[in-house]
């Protein structure tokens, strides 16, 4: 059984290393554009004129420009929504970067994705592991009435609402333990969390994904499977910061602890 779940971790995290040093995963993000702080249109190092407006973003370009839209050269004036499929997929580029649109909490943007970024050169790997199956615990989890939303800072310096759906008690080295959890799309949980290693032998916050709870509130509490936020890999990923109480008091010596 422990063999099993120590091969399945494994191939996790080969996973993971993958999908993080792929062309256009996180290592490649160089920069994230708020097109509320460039009234002109003007994004710096971006071709075109860009201008938010309801529902999407105006884009305006010359031939020249060399932007392409929908993998054809684009030339005139196209509104653009927020992409939604994978990076790679973004409906703009400029020769080999990707152009996404992205828009939070009605604030518009642009994020340059570029597979020759100096970060995804230098990438060695994750430092993580090895499995233990102590770090491995039943979990319950109890939804709040409603989501309740409150401000968290994230790492680029902003606040924006995040929407908490309940609490996920375990017990870990002894003792009861709660985390305030999001709960995503298909079921799945999402914990933003602190512990007593964050800072020092691993990255500031880390996030964590139980899968979704049964009909009795039951999941499992993998912390072998805890994960860098994306702003480890890029400084321009938003991510939020641990809601109050998600500072775990424990050394949580387990998952993935920092970039090699």
């Amino acid at each position: 059984m422990t063999t099993d779940a120590s091969d399945a971790w494994k191939q996790w995290h080969e996973q993971r290393v993958e999908n993080v040093s792929a062309p256009y995963g996180p290592l490649a993000l160089t920069a994230t554009h708020w097109i509320e702080d460039h009234p002109d249109g003007r994004l710096p190092d971006i071709p075109g004129n860009w201008v938010a407006q309801d529902g999407g973003v105006v884009l305006t370009a010359a031939e020249a420009d060399g932007l392409t839209v929908d993998g054809r050269p684009f030339a005139g004036e196209a509104v653009l929504a927020a992409d939604r499929g994978p990076e790679a997929e973004a409906r703009v580029a400029l020769g080999g970067k990707r152009l996404v649109v992205l828009v939070r909490e009605g604030v518009w943007g642009v994020r340059v994705y570029d597979p020759d970024s100096a970060a995804r050169r230098a990438f060695r790997g994750i430092e993580a592991g090895p499995y233990d199956p102590r770090w491995s615990v039943p979990g319950r989890f109890t939804p709040y009435e409603g989501t309740r939303t409150i401000r968290l800072g994230n790492a680029d310096g902003r606040e924006r609402g995040f929407g908490l759906a309940g609490e996920l008690t375990f017990t870990l080295a002894g003792q009861e333990r709660t985390l305030k959890v999001a709960q995503q799309g298909d079921g799945g949980l999402w914990a933003v969390f602190a512990d007593a290693t964050s800072g020092d032998t691993s990255f500031r916050f880390r996030f964590l994904f139980p899968p979704a709870p049964d009909a009795e509130g039951r999941t499992t509490v993998d912390f072998n499977r805890a994960h860098l936020p994306p702003c480890a890999f890029a400084d321009h990923f938003l991510c939020p910061f641990p809601p109050p109480g998600n500072t775990l008091d424990v050394g949580i010596e387990a998952g993935e602890r920092q970039l090699l």
